[in-house]
Parts: structure tokens; sequence; C-alpha cells
């Protein structure tokens, strides 16, 4: 028998969102447009909604066959993290850690630090 996570938490549904900013944030900054990352062509930035409709939700549908990121329990968010972070690292050496409070708050302070420059 399967044992039984909890479903997605709050907390970890705004970090899954920072998550998918910090990753276009990363891709954008390496170079990697969605031109080079997934298609030739225009090239197109990364957004937070596009890694979760371009990269997170693929890998979600074909790992887990579920649709939206509200099905996902806790066991489920950090299985597709692991399976988009192995895959980015092993294609384009990028590796963007799942957010956390503490690193939230770094990277707050951090773009405070940058707009007062």
């Amino acid at each position: 028998m399967d044992k039984e996570y909890p479903k997605r938490t709050v907390q970890q549904n705004k970090a899954l969102h920072v998550l998918f900013n910090l990753l276009a944030q990363n891709l954008n900054e390496s170079g990697l447009d969605m031109r080079k990352t997934l298609k030739p062509g225009i090239e197109i930035p990364w957004s937070g909604r596009s890694v979760k409709e371009y990269l997170w939700r693929p890998i979600q549908k074909a790992q887990l066959n579920k649709q939206s990121t509200t099905e996902l329990n806790t066991k489920e968010i950090d299985a597709v993290f692991e399976t988009l972070n192995r895959h980015l690292g092993e294609k384009f050496e990028l590796h963007t850690p799942f957010p956390s409070i503490d690193e939230i708050l770094f990277q707050q302070e951090a773009q405070k630090r940058r707009g007062q420059q």
C-alpha cells in the first residue's frame, strides 16, 4: 500500500512559484532563452509562468500523470523538482535550489541592496 502524503502546503505553493521565477531568472542570466532551451527561432525570455508551463508541467504530466500543481502532494513536488533540476544541471550546468524561507529572505535582501546602488 502506498503511503499517503499531505497535499502541498500554502508555503510550499508559494515556494514553488518563487522557484519558477528563480529558474526563469537563472535561465535568462545564463543566456538560455526559450529558443535555446526548447525551440530554435525567436529569442523569448523566460518568465515564472513559462517555466511552469514549458518545463515543470510536462515533467509533472509525464512523471505523475497529473495536470495541475494543485493536485500534487509534498513528495510529488520534490520528485518533479529533482527531475527538472537534474535535467537543467546535466544539460546546461544550471542549478537552482528549491526556495526556503531563508532563501526567499536572502533574495529579497539582495534585491533591496541592488536597488540602493
